[in-house]
């Protein structure tokens, strides 16, 4: 696990989403995001980066 980052499993991986749905990747490492602010959960797409402007700016 990346502290603050996704969870990195050796794939390839298939993933079940709670409404059902498969994801699958075929890469041999993939990151799975724990953010929950990835564009294209459950796969990371580095979201957790971005920092957040402070309140009033």
């Amino acid at each position: 696990m990346v502290e603050g980052g996704p969870v990195l499993v050796e794939g390839p991986v298939e993933l079940e989403l709670d409404d059902g749905t498969l994801v699958r990747s075929e890469r041999f490492v993939v990151a799975v995001c724990a953010c929950r602010r990835s564009k294209t959960y459950p796969i990371c797409d580095t979201s957790h980066r971005r920092r957040r402007q402070p309140p009033g700016r």
